[in-house]
């Protein structure tokens, strides 16, 4: 039986290997441009066959990088990267990306069937202010050699410490419509453009915008034999709904967003949370796969 294994290259990156694949690798400590919103991030991300299911700087966005937390609007911030949109002007350049800084690990345990990562961070404006005080935990678990999965559960704790309200928003409480994008954001490969999404209320790509329990994301790979699934299952947010964002054209992402169409406004010294969870499956799950994993997590 399998193991997880783990190799810290310390003041970069932690891996997590299962078998002779690495399954994962988090990127906390990496060389990022400013204009890129410098960040931690989950890349490469591997199913359990080693098939690739995350994208890194791919060509149309540099700043997509696998599985990350993202924030497109705050006070006039930008922590996701690139340009701002502005409504009536469009995606603008300007001098306002900001980074989110890794300050230290609480914990780092691994048992050999989980690891748990909890993590301090600091939300900093491109003119060096501290604005957000983060507490993170990422925990992978579940791995399950007989349906080629296992889960990846994302928490963060986000207190304002800018001194001020912080508007939290996005591209559409900004007036773009249907580009709420926000949060925790997965960026697919490229070879999972067209891929077939479900939603736990039946819905397909048509989901964008709406709030539904969990979505799923199946697509063929390249490389391996075989299809893939990446299930997203909404969780919690302290401050409001979540709602979808979902794209398979032109290119695949997934993002359970706090503030699709509402923006958030975090007073001095509040703190939102957030729990998503992101399952990673060989094979092309239909919803009663979905559906018998998720009753079997809940038992």
């Amino acid at each position: 039986m399998s193991r997880l294994t783990v190799e810290h290259d310390q003041g970069h990156s932690i891996g997590l290997g299962f078998g002779q694949v690495e399954i994962l690798r988090y990127v906390y400590g990496a060389d990022i441009p400013q204009f890129e919103a410098p960040k931690p991030y989950l890349h490469p991300i591997r199913t359990l066959s080693g098939a690739l299911v995350s994208a890194h700087r791919p060509w149309d966005h540099r700043w997509h990088k696998g599985l990350q937390m993202t924030w497109s609007h705050v006070s006039g911030q930008n922590f996701w990267g690139g340009n701002t949109y502005i409504h009536g002007q469009g995606y603008t350049p300007l001098e306002n990306v900001g980074g989110m800084r890794h300050d230290s690990f609480a914990v780092i345990e691994h048992d050999g069937t989980q690891l748990t990562l909890d993590e301090k961070l600091t939300w900093v404006t491109q003119g060096g202010e501290e604005w957000v005080a983060e507490q993170r935990r990422l925990r992978v678990h579940s791995i399950d050699a007989a349906t080629g999965s296992y889960a990846i559960d994302v928490q963060s704790a986000l207190t304002n410490i800018r001194g001020a309200d912080l508007n939290l928003g996005s591209p559409t409480t900004h007036g773009r419509e249907n580009a709420g994008y926000t949060g925790w954001f997965w960026r697919g490969p490229r070879n999972l453009t067209g891929g077939q999404v479900l939603a736990a209320d039946g819905a397909g790509p048509e989901a964008m915008g709406t709030a539904s329990a969990w979505l799923a994301y199946t697509g063929k790979n390249d490389d391996i034999d075989g299809e893939v699934t990446i299930l997203a299952v909404a969780g919690t947010s302290s401050h409001g709904a979540l709602e979808w964002f979902v794209r398979n054209d032109p290119f695949p992402a997934i993002a359970p967003s706090p503030a699709f169409h509402k923006e958030i406004v975090l007073p001095p010294e509040e703190t939102l949370t957030l729990s998503h969870c992101f399952v990673v499956a060989d094979g092309a799950w239909s919803r009663e796969t979905v559906e018998s994993y998720l009753a079997g997590q809940a038992s």
